[in-house]
This record gives C-alpha cells, sequence and structure tokens, in this order.
C-alpha cells in the first residue's frame, strides 16, 4: 500500500538565479544603501526568501546559486557556450555575494560552484534524495525549461513561483512534445539561444519532435538515419543529410545541455549531501539584522525586512 504522501516528503530546490536577476531589472524593486549603491538585487531576492518561507512553511529546502560563468566545464567544452552573458560589475558581484549570505542567514541550505551550474547542483541534490527516499517529491523553483529534465515521477513538478505555475510531467509532453528525460535530445536538435547552444541548424520544434516521436532519441536518430528519410516530413530527405552534416554538433548540443547528476569530486560539498542536511534551520534574527547593517540598507527597507522576519520567527 502506497504511503500517503505528506508535507515532510516534499523537498524545494530554488534557482536563485532566476529570482536575483528577475529582482535586478525589474522596475517595481527599487533599493539602495545609505551611500546610493544599487541593493535591488539583494533586496528583492530577500524579499522573495522571506515570502517563501512564510508561505510554504518547508521542511527540506536547498538554494543553488551560480558562480560558473566563463569557469563552468560547459565553457571548456565549448567557448561559445553563454557567450552572450556579461561577467557582473563590482556592484551586482556584491549583491551576488550577499544573496549567497542571506540565504544561509535565513536558516536555508546553500550551494555554489565555480566548475558546475545551479542546474548542475539542483540535478545532483534531486537524485541523491531519491537514491535516499524513494518518496520524495521534488519540487524545482524555477521556470527554466531545462531542468524539466529532472521531473522523473508524476508528483514531482517545475514551479514557476512568481507566476503561480506549476509544471509537471505531462505539461512538459505537451509543452514540447517529448517527455521531460528527453528535453537534451530536443535541445540537441534544435538548439537553445538563451544559452547559445546551436543545435542543428534548419530544425526546429515541429521537426525535433517529429524525429523523437519515431526515433527516441539523438542516439536512436543517428543509428537509423535511413528512416528519417522515409518520415512524413517536409524535406525528409535534405533533412537526413543536414542531420549527418551536423552530428558533432548535435552531440555537443545535447552535452551541453544534459543536467549532471552525479558529482563526486570532494570539495564540491553539494555532491554528497543528504535529504537531512537540507533541514530548514531557525532564523537567528541577530545575524539578520547584522547582515543588514553589513550592506548598509536604509531604514525603511531594514524595518520593512526585520518585520518580515519577525512575522516567521512569531
Amino acid at each position: 500500500m502506497e504511503r500517503v504522501r505528506n508535507n515532510l516528503d516534499y523537498v524545494q530546490l530554488i534557482d536563485a538565479s532566476i529570482y536575483i536577476f528577475q529582482s535586478h531589472f525589474s522596475s517595481n524593486i527599487e533599493c539602495a544603501d545609505n551611500n546610493g549603491n544599487d541593493l535591488s538585487a539583494l533586496y528583492g531576492f530577500t524579499q522573495f526568501l522571506i515570502q517563501f518561507i512564510r508561505r510554504i512553511k518547508p521542511k527540506y529546502v536547498a538554494v543553488a546559486h551560480d558562480q560558473s560563468l566563463f569557469t563552468g566545464f560547459r565553457h571548456n567544452l565549448c567557448e561559445n557556450y553563454k557567450s552572450n552573458r556579461e561577467l557582473p560589475d563590482e556592484n551586482l558581484a556584491m549583491q551576488l555575494q550577499g544573496c549567497s549570505e542571506v540565504s544561509n542567514i535565513l536558516g536555508l541550505t546553500s550551494f555554489k560552484s565555480t566548475i558546475y551550474e545551479a542546474d548542475d547542483i539542483i540535478g545532483t541534490l534531486a537524485r541523491n534524495i531519491r537514491l535516499e527516499d524513494k518518496l520524495a517529491v521534488i519540487q524545482i523553483i524555477s521556470k527554466d525549461k531545462d531542468l524539466a529534465q529532472l521531473l522523473e515521477t508524476d508528483a514531482d513538478c517545475l514551479w514557476d513561483y512568481s507566476a503561480n505555475r506549476r509544471r509537471y510531467r505531462k505539461d512538459i509532453l505537451k509543452e514540447f512534445g517529448v517527455l521531460p528525460e528527453k528535453i537534451p535530445d530536443y535541445l540537441g536538435l534544435v538548439g537553445d539561444s538563451v544559452d547559445c547552444i546551436k543545435g542543428i541548424p534548419g530544425i526546429g520544434p515541429v521537426k525535433a519532435k517529429a524525429l523523437l516521436q519515431e526515433l527516441g532519441s539523438l542516439e536512436g536518430i543517428y543509428t537509423d538515419l535511413e528512416k528519417v528519410k522515409n518520415l512524413p516530413i517536409k524535406g525528409a530527405k535534405n533533412l537526413a543529410l543536414k542531420i549527418n552534416e551536423n552530428k558533432e554538433l548535435a552531440y555537443l548540443s545535447k552535452t551541453l545541455a544534459t543536467i549532471v547528476c552525479s558529482i563526486t569530486e570532494p570539495n564540491e560539498s553539494f555532491g554528497s549531501a543528504s535529504k537531512e542536511s537540507l533541514t530548514t534551520n531557525m532564523i537567528n534574527k541577530s545575524f539578520f539584522s547584522d547582515f543588514l547593517d553589513r550592506y548598509d540598507f536604509r531604514r525603511n527597507e531594514k524595518e520593512q525586512l526585520n518585520r518580515l522576519v519577525s512575522s516567521i520567527i512569531s
């Protein structure tokens, strides 16, 4: 008999960058320190975490931060990977450090790496938790479609918290025409302009969907290119030729789009993190107040954030 799921079975894995940069670029969030330096990203992200804790009252949480731009293993595989991004300036770098600090101060376990991306941290944590507790439900707090590949059970979801939109396996299948675990194959074909992943030129969502529904995977496509020629797709013969000509690019694109879920380097602490290690802790109000002082928040914002934290503690 299947055990009834309860709140203790849920593990929330937060993709920090989505909410940091959402605050950074939002016209509705404006905050500066006492010297006029921008604190909007740090202020907005801190608000998000506090509201999340107050609303969800989570038991197990991890916050995954990105620190691997231009230093990660994917950039070593492809120098153009995420080449459309810029390194943060001094002010934003300071705020990113603050976002990492406040995650821990608010009682949440957080991780970052100069080699692996937040997606890999989330993927590895999800794998560890599933090996430990087969009944755990993974909720990934993000709107990034790449993370959909980690949805293994019908209860797992990709949760765009700001829009209050949850996407489950069935939703990913409906949206992309392929199961979540085939997202890397899908991106290997169509590419991803957001991350500068090329894919195969001329293959869009419609053709990628048809190819994967018929042949199952990128490997399946290259195993049976003759079958591609006979598919009921416009220009199927030329399509098979184009696929064959871009084999190396397709496999590189799939590799770049595939989330790493098994990391064993001893210096990457998330690689061996357990479910219990993600247990939320009580917020130390004194540490939080010191944090606001160190980042020189103005009086109004400081009072507001302290009130929010007090409402959780009480």
